[in-house]
């Protein structure tokens, strides 16, 4: 899989994980911040994006500080998850 189909592939995955009825994959851009003024994910959310990584790419994130670095934007979360 090449990355533009991982970016597109993430994108449905964060939809549904988070059940973000009104988005579509196009409405997310890939350097968008997911978090506060981007996307609107909060803590919560984050919990269930690091329970998508490991389900659905074997990624387990046990520091938070990690995790707050890996779950910045698409573009982030595709290159961590390329990279393991």
């Amino acid at each position: 899989m090449d990355t533009l189909q991982l970016k597109e592939q993430l994108k449905k995955q964060i939809i549904e994980f988070l059940n973000l009825l009104t988005v579509k994959p196009e409405d997310i851009k890939d350097d968008q911040p997911l978090f506060g003024e981007g996307l609107g994910l909060d803590s919560i959310d984050s919990i269930e994006l690091i329970v998508l990584l490991n389900r659905e790419y074997g990624i387990v994130i046990e520091d938070p500080k990690e995790g707050r670095k890996i779950l910045v934007d698409i573009n982030t979360m595709v290159d961590y998850i390329e990279k393991h």
